[in-house]
């Protein structure tokens, strides 16, 4: 075994409170999964929150300020070149949250890791698909249904 230690991150899922959420379509350059749609997500700093690493992350993803973030639970990935759950050579403590956005504020804050943007619901999925999505959506859409009520009833 070598020194390798695994790294947090905080993967987020920006919604606008009414059932959608939004979604960003990996570019040609992006570090892994080109092409395929997934929620936003990056490296925990040193001395931050989680809720501080997510609105940075935000502004820097999708050039927004999240109106507020919940923390929803977290998950232990390993991945290995295979897939297969072989050998391990990617490990991180992913710590999955729900931030509200304006819409009207999102664009793509980082071309070169997105090239589209879009505003989905559970039911209308982009294809294809980030291999870890689903994990997130899992732990995602019951609370987004949630708030979606809690929106829709004016509380």
């Amino acid at each position: 075994m070598g020194t390798a230690a695994p790294s947090v991150s905080v993967v987020f899922l920006c919604h606008d409170g009414a059932g959608r959420f939004l979604l960003a379509r990996r570019a040609p350059a992006a570090r892994d999964e080109p092409g395929r749609w997934d929620c936003g997500a990056g490296g925990l700093e040193f001395g931050e929150t989680f809720e501080q690493a997510v609105a940075r992350e935000v502004r820097e993803e999708y050039t927004a300020e999240p109106r507020d973030t919940v923390v929803l639970g977290v998950r232990n990935v390993l991945r290995g070149p295979a897939g297969d759950g072989g050998p391990v050579d990617s490990h991180w403590v992913a710590v999955v949250c729900l931030a509200r956005v304006d819409p009207d504020r999102v664009a793509i804050g980082e071309p070169h890791k997105f090239d589209a943007l879009g505003w989905f619901t559970a039911d209308a999925l982009p294809a294809p698909l980030h291999s870890q999505l689903a994990a997130t959506l899992d732990l995602a859409l019951p609370q987004l249904a949630a708030v979606s009520v809690t929106a829709a009833s004016g509380e």
